[in-house]
């Protein structure tokens, strides 16, 4: 057994151990997602609190509360599996808090850039604020039209992954690049959402017009057949 193996293995038995622990008090799931909103908020703060001066200290800090948010955001759907509180609007509520939570972030970041009188970063933040958005609204739109669309890279964990590297390695400038990265990556991932929705969308609408074709052909055929409104005609005898 490798080390990676080992630590892979010591991380899921924590888990297990944490459920475990969190099914016994019978706590609600969407509780969990709450408090893991309400512990990024934290971070943000931390994150705009951050001047010139003590940015790489509270930038850590708020890298380590990142971590502790984390753990909410595995443990609330096992919970919900665990205590079969499993629901549609437990998922509804996890996606909706979620999307609270990087904004939050990006947002204790953009207060940070506005106080050390960055504009660049402070553009730039805001531009990964909103394609971070747009990743998760073109996923949800176009589940509504074809049903599934889990392309692309960059998705939530990542994201966070990402934001998590750059606090926790603020003290040697982490932080720049991986906004440049969550900016380019957020926007491929974008892209190739709206290529793979036009795409399927083209094969459904084909179909669709296809047994539209199909049911005009049944209805044309069925007209034919149908007899005259004086009813059958008889062909006159001269015998």
């Amino acid at each position: 057994m490798t080390w990676t193996s080992a630590f892979g293995r010591a991380c899921r038995v924590l888990l297990h151990a944490i459920v475990r622990g969190l099914a016994l008090t019978r706590i609600s799931p969407n509780a969990l997602t709450f408090i893991g909103l309400v512990i990024n908020i934290v971070a943000a703060v931390l994150f705009g609190y951050a001047n010139s001066e003590n940015y790489s200290r509270l930038f850590l800090y708020a890298g380590l509360v990142i971590i502790g948010a984390g753990v909410f955001d595995m443990v609330d759907g096992r919970v919900a599996r665990a205590t079969g509180q499993v629901t549609t609007f437990g998922a509804f509520f996890d996606s909706v808090i979620d999307r609270y939570s990087d904004v939050a972030l990006f947002f204790g970041l953009l207060v940070h850039y506005a106080r050390v009188n960055r504009f660049f970063y402070l553009v730039l933040v805001a531009f990964v604020m909103v394609s971070s958005v747009m990743v998760s609204y073109t996923r949800a739109r176009a589940e509504s039209l074809i049903g599934s669309c889990k392309v692309g890279f960059m998705e939530r964990p990542e994201r966070i992954v990402l934001v998590m590297i750059g606090a926790l390695f603020a003290r040697w400038g982490a932080m720049a690049p991986v906004l440049w990265v969550l900016a380019v990556l957020s926007t491929v991932t974008v892209i190739h959402r709206i290529i793979h929705t036009y795409q399927e969308t083209r094969i459904l609408d084909a179909r669709v017009a296809a047994e539209a074709a199909a049911q005009q052909k049944v209805v044309a055929a069925e007209k034919n057949n149908q007899p005259t409104a004086g009813g059958t005609q008889q062909v006159p005898s001269f015998n």
